[in-house]
């Protein structure tokens, strides 16, 4: 399965079909969704049923754990199995909250099955900015707010009314919890990032327009669904906790805010032990918690776009490659001295003659885009090297 790739949410409708027991209440789908991160923003892991065809992103992570989240809240809510009655119940969802409309380049590639314009749609709510350049200048690259979605479609299921109010309402109360957790502590740069965040991850409602006092303590007094209080609470402990400490004040919120939710004590601590385990265990790859160097941090955010791209279109890209002796030669050359300055314009130009047949490799022609020729010239021969294997090249060819 490649969430990156088109056809991908029927290729996880022929997995689950076998798997339609994997969670048997909204409990045990929530306890899930929080140990692979999702519940938290964060994806560290995926679905045991889920067989990658290679390592995942955390984005890819996102779009899995999304839809796992959506079909399983469908199946639990409904009783039904059924995958293309859960795609059009989820595409239906998404027009409710006008959250459906696809770009007109998505349009044009997305045709008309709901699955392929569902794939446009996931997308649009895992990303949280739409230019895939930009997105390799932003570590925080997917909407940390998306579980939202899950307890707006359980909402949904359940006949509720006016649901794009409610989520607003959901938003509005992330954002206060959020930003009055972070002000019951002494704040610093990883805090900063955390609340930069989750500000960008919201859809119904700006963080420009809200209003940050006490007034939104009323509403949780007032909201009464068991699930979504227990996301807020989740989502509080893990914005005190995210610097491995408690002080008496972040305590004290914290226990005010479970009282504010109807949640009893025991499920207090049990939150908060969660989320210090979960930060314990996945602290050196959760993006807000590095402090790279700025350059450090931009370089391997670009290698690994470039990375997963050359993984993702070797076939055809061994093919392109064995067509050109002498761009072989020329890039081999590259891994051990440097080119020429007319060497390395022949082979940007037959770089680029090879990424405008290859769609997903547009990025390259993109303005902005010729910044990563230097990375794909550096990695291409690590990551198909059976391509600068002379005797090969000339039997294929």
């Amino acid at each position: 399965m490649n969430p990156s790739a088109s056809g991908w949410i029927d290729k996880f409708g022929s997995l689950v079909k076998n798997h339609v027991s994997a969670y048997t209440t909204f409990g045990d789908l929530y306890e899930t969704l929080k140990k692979v991160g999702f519940v938290y923003g964060i994806n560290t892991g995926y679905p045991n049923f889920i067989l990658p065809e290679h390592e995942f992103s955390e984005d890819e992570k996102a779009k899995v754990n999304l839809v796992t989240a959506l079909y399983f809240t469908f199946r639990i809510e409904t009783g039904q199995t059924d995958f293309n009655l859960f795609l059009e119940k989820i595409f239906l969802f998404y027009e409710t909250l006008e959250v459906n409309k696809v770009s007109f380049l998505g349009k044009l590639f997305s045709g008309n099955k709901t699955s392929t314009k569902l794939e446009k749609i996931l997308e649009s709510r895992v990303y949280l900015e739409d230019n895939i350049i930009s997105k390799t200048f932003n570590s925080f690259i997917t909407n940390s707010l998306l579980y939202i979605d899950v307890l707006l479609f359980r909402k949904y299921l359940l006949k509720a009314k006016g649901i794009k109010k409610h989520a607003q309402k959901l938003e509005y109360l992330s954002i206060n919890i959020t930003y009055h957790a972070l002000n019951s502590k002494e704040k610093n740069r990883k805090d900063e990032k955390l609340a930069q965040l989750l500000a960008s991850s919201l859809t119904f409602i700006s963080s420009d327009t809200q209003k940050f006092d006490d007034s939104y303590r009323e509403h949780l007094l007032a909201n009464d669904d068991e699930w979504e209080n227990k996301y807020l609470l989740d989502l509080a402990c893990l914005t005190v906790w995210e610097d491995h400490t408690l002080q008496p004040v972040e305590s004290e919120f914290i226990h005010e805010i479970g009282k504010d939710l109807k949640l009893d004590e025991k499920t207090v601590q049990d939150s908060l032990s969660y989320v210090t385990y979960f930060i314990t265990a996945h602290k050196e790859t959760i993006p807000f918690l590095q402090e790279h160097n700025m350059a450090v941090q931009f370089y391997d955010s670009m290698s690994k776009l470039v990375n997963r791209l050359i993984l993702r279109n070797r076939k055809r890209l061994h093919k392109e490659l064995s067509e050109s002796a002498e761009l072989v030669s020329l890039l081999s050359k590259s891994t051990i001295k440097d080119l020429t300055k007319e060497e390395k314009k022949k082979v940007q130009s037959q770089l680029l003659d090879i990424f405008k047949s290859i769609p997903s490799l547009a990025i390259f022609l993109l303005p902005g885009g010729a910044i990563l020729l230097p990375i794909f010239i550096k990695l291409i021969p690590k990551l198909l090297p059976s391509a600068f294997d002379e005797n090969r090249v000339e039997n294929e060819g």
